[in-house]
């Protein structure tokens, strides 16, 4: 995946274009047992007809969470944590302090009420940050089986003495119960642009986004085999939308804490 440094005169959206390719190859490439077992692990909890929890804690990891919750394609039994604390709209720099004070996911954990019986996916590309390892730690001291969809390879390049590392150093795919790997590199950016020392061009927000709709997807294709047919939202913009939207809401509606 490495390059040169590009200039405006090269095909920079080409050489992001292959970059990223690339890199879902290597997504794709991993063992798809770990896969099928995620998906097999959520699927027969869809099928008991409960939530799954997906939590994204930091700045950019909380889009995360919101690529699949009540998304046209997404599955209806995804509950969203969208908890503000770390989101970049409440401030960037608070966002980045908030998710390195320690407790603060335990807090979020808390919050949320979960226990014994769920299932939450912790989403979060790096998978170092002090809020992301708290409430995996919490999580599972109340019973809920974790996921980490984070990049093992980022995890592993970062110094133990990091700032950003929670007290115990663990790294997300090691404290929860489950991981895929994201495959995102170290300091998550494709390209060497001309005159310039920082590479460009993020890759953790694709990667992710790859990752969890294509677990998602699979999960669906589960649940057909068993003859379940699992809601799945309708783009509320596209014809009929609407319609097919609002025959679920008042399943999900008091259930699903921000929908």
């Amino acid at each position: 995946m490495n390059q040169r440094p590009l200039s405006a005169q090269d095909d920079i959206m080409g050489a992001y274009l292959t970059y990223i390719t690339e890199l879902f190859e290597e997504i794709r490439s991993e063992p798809r047992d770990r896969l099928l077992e995620v998906a097999g692990l959520l699927a027969d909890h869809i099928a008991e007809d409960k939530l799954v929890y997906l939590y994204g804690p930091g700045g950019h990891s909380n889009m995360n969470a919101t690529e699949i919750f009540f998304r046209a394609g997404g599955l209806m039994h995804i509950s969203a944590i969208l908890d503000e604390g770390t989101m970049i709209s409440n401030g960037a720099l608070r966002s980045m302090a908030v998710e390195r004070t320690p407790g603060y996911g335990k807090l979020v954990i808390e919050d949320n009420r979960l226990g014994a019986g769920d299932i939450l996916i912790l989403a979060n590309a790096y998978g170092i940050n002090t809020a992301c390892i708290d409430a995996a730690l919490e999580a599972k001291r109340r019973g809920v089986v974790t996921i980490a969809v984070t990049s093992v390879g980022h995890a592993a390049a970062t110094p133990k003495d990091h700032p950003a590392r929670h007290p115990s150093r663990l790294n997300l795919y090691e404290a929860c119960d489950y991981y895929l790997d994201s495959k995102v590199k170290p300091g998550d950016s494709a390209l060497q642009i001309q005159g310039l020392e920082p590479q460009m061009g993020s890759t953790s927000t694709f990667a992710n986004a790859f990752l969890l709709n294509s677990l998602m997807m699979t999960v669906a294709a589960l649940l057909a085999e068993k003859g379940i047919e699992v809601p799945v939202w309708r783009s509320a913009n596209a014809p009929g939308g609407d319609e097919w939207n609002n025959r679920f809401i008042d399943r999900f509606k008091g259930r699903v804490r921000w929908l």
